[in-house]
């Protein structure tokens, strides 16, 4: 029998149905609390932040105090795996992540042994909210999806122009960049395993920038890295549960990603059909898939919207979360009225 203190999120990764499902939601750390935006202007730059474990452990634990949730998730960035490579990496006020020119991918090859050792201050961050959240709620541990951060180190920024841009290579040679998204994995599943041996309890890929990619296209930079990723943490003696969140994924595609990767969990997007997360909870969990335009508008439409839902997948395996993350615009009273909503449900 599971302990009584067993993570909610960690049953429902284990196929589990529970009275409710666990809630968390992506950018739940920061961006719309007070208390961030409060700390986030007396401390320096984005990236330092990250580097902090004194103040991303805080960050991490400010939206625990607030609301109920059954997750927490690390606070950082998906870019840290650049800089680690070695690429140089910058914040740009209000902007965002800036990358210098790109190195050989040869030579970053050469430093993927060496890059964990660079971000072990994020794994101290692990070790210090582990050693201060309560047992009966998880720690998520997470990083870029290979083909996400790939985009940034061969733009050198964000934004749909450059995601256009890095598509067109990848149509005009998918296999050299390919290559670079292979080396990006072999850091990702050494990346995801220190923050595992620093005590999260699952881990997730957040493959932001995976729509617009056709079948093959997307087998070779999406589908295969995470399924090298998750075969690479199993053979170090990895037993934490992935999610896989193929952002903007078409639904033909999702269900072959997850028979291939190995996940034991899917993020689905706002579009996702009701049909296809109730087949695809007969193998994997399921994650998502509130609009986060419903949390930011609040009121009965906010209720409904999660009622339809709950109605949908409540019977899990599901973990309740958003489509994407939290707006920054968003009232603080919405995510207490849709944690308190999804946890009352059924009376749990």
């Amino acid at each position: 029998m599971a302990s009584p203190l067993e993570p909610l999120l960690l049953l429902a990764l284990k196929g589990q149905a529970s009275m409710r499902p666990p809630i968390w939601f992506m950018r739940q750390a920061g961006r719309c609390l007070p208390e961030y935006r409060e700390l986030r202007a007396r401390s320096g730059d984005f990236l330092s932040l990250c580097f902090d474990p004194e103040i991303a452990a805080e960050i991490t634990l400010q939206p625990m105090r607030r609301f109920a949730y059954d997750a927490a998730i690390v606070f950082s960035d998906i870019v840290p795996i650049a800089l680690a490579l070695g690429q140089k990496v910058w914040f740009e006020a209000g902007e965002g992540p800036r990358m210098g020119p790109l190195p050989a991918i040869e030579a970053l090859a050469v430093e993927v042994e060496a890059s964990t050792g660079r971000l072990t201050p994020i794994g101290e961050t692990v070790r210090r909210v582990r050693a201060e959240l309560e047992p009966e709620r998880a720690l998520i541990g997470f990083a870029g999806g290979p083909w996400t951060v790939a985009t940034y180190m061969l733009q050198g920024r964000g934004g749909e122009p450059a995601r256009a841009e890095a598509r067109a290579m990848a149509f005009a040679d998918l296999e050299r960049v390919g290559e670079l998204v292979d080396v990006v994995a072999e850091a990702t599943w050494r990346y995801l395993l220190m923050q595992i041996e620093a005590g999260a309890q699952a881990v997730q890929i957040f493959e932001s920038w995976a729509e617009h990619l056709p079948e093959p296209v997307f087998e070779r930079l999406v589908t295969r890295p995470h399924a090298r990723i998750v075969s690479a943490l199993r053979a170090a003696g990895a037993t934490a549960p992935v999610i896989g969140f193929p952002r903007g994924a078409t639904e033909t595609l999702v269900e072959p990603y997850v028979q291939a990767t190995g996940v034991q969990g899917v993020g689905l997007g706002t579009g996702f059909s009701r049909e296809l997360g109730r087949r695809l909870q007969r193998s994997v969990t399921i994650q998502g898939a509130l609009d986060p335009q419903l949390l930011l508008a609040g009121g009965p439409d906010l209720d409904a919207g999660i009622d339809e839902l709950l109605a949908a997948w409540g019977d899990g395996p599901w973990i309740f979360n958003l489509g994407h993350g939290v707006v920054p615009t968003t009232p603080v009273e919405h995510i207490g009225r849709a944690v308190e909503r999804v946890t009352n449900w059924r009376g749990a």
